[in-house]
């Protein structure tokens, strides 16, 4: 299937729109889930997009970014997923191998700016110093702008200027190399959580993921949703009892310095 002018278009704002979130980590609408779904709905295919969405969020979950260390970009990685899915009737494990090019080639483009941009701290220092409150958020939200447009025109470039290329480019490859990308696509995300866990496991939630293991495993469940459901229900009480004795720490301090001053130290 092949994506009309119309679509390509709705891709670019898809892409403006999302571009523009991953600079403010607003509403974390850059993430490929939610951009694959959005896809999948440009694209007149909302199951196709969150089966899609679904495979590359867990494959780049635990990929952030650490100092100088910029990922392969996710928003690229759910969006081009669930076009090469849909435009060549890849699986979307396959497609998700095939898309990561596109996610390094966004890669490459958001290095370019965080190079291009390493005057913005500068020039937002002296707005502070001057406190021009307004001149700070104009130049914070023009460059934001300039970013998200440039990245809205690539995955123009990418989702309709270039299907027909990549819709030949991907037939080119015989079945057993396919068969690899699909593979690969269906390790991935098997990475994906693994490198989250490293980055998360610490001695105080072990208990939670071997509850999480006993329950995924050995209960017959139809999915993972009670397990999330389990898992939230744990956090809300965690919440509410760290909460509870912060509380209660507060008020022994205030009862401690009450007491000095009452007797006179």
């Amino acid at each position: 299937m092949e994506l009309t002018l119309s679509q390509g278009l709705l891709m670019a704002l898809v892409g403006f729109v999302c571009s523009f979130d991953q600079q403010t980590e607003a509403l974390y609408w850059f993430r490929p889930i939610v951009a694959a779904f959005f896809t999948g709905i440009v694209l007149g295919d909302v199951q196709l997009g969150i089966a899609c969405g679904a495979v590359s969020e867990l494959a780049y979950l635990g990929l952030t970014m650490v100092g100088g260390n910029v990922p392969p970009d996710p928003l690229f990685a759910g969006v081009m997923t669930v076009v090469i899915a849909y435009t060549t009737g890849q699986s979307a494990e396959a497609a998700l191998g095939l898309s990561y090019p596109f996610a390094l080639l966004a890669q490459a483009v958001g290095i370019l700016f965080y190079t291009v941009y390493s005057f913005v701290p500068e020039r937002l220092d002296g707005y502070a110093k001057a406190a021009d409150e307004r001149g700070f958020a104009r130049f914070l939200i023009s460059t934001a702008i300039v970013k998200s447009l440039v990245f809205a025109l690539l995955l123009f470039l990418c989702t309709y200027a270039l299907q027909g290329p990549i819709q030949s480019f991907v037939s080119a490859f015989p079945t057993w190399v396919i068969h690899g990308f699909e593979v690969a696509g269906g390790v991935l995300p098997a990475v994906g959580l693994g490198m989250l866990l490293i980055t998360m496991l610490k001695k105080e939630t072990y208990p939670y993921l071997f509850l999480g293991f006993l329950m995924a495993t050995f209960l017959v469940m139809p999915n993972v949703l009670p397990v999330a459901i389990a898992g939230a229900a744990i956090a809300a009480i965690n919440y509410a009892y760290e909460k509870r004795m912060d509380g209660a720490s507060k008020s022994a301090s205030m009862s401690a310095a009450e007491g000095d001053e009452s007797n006179g130290i």
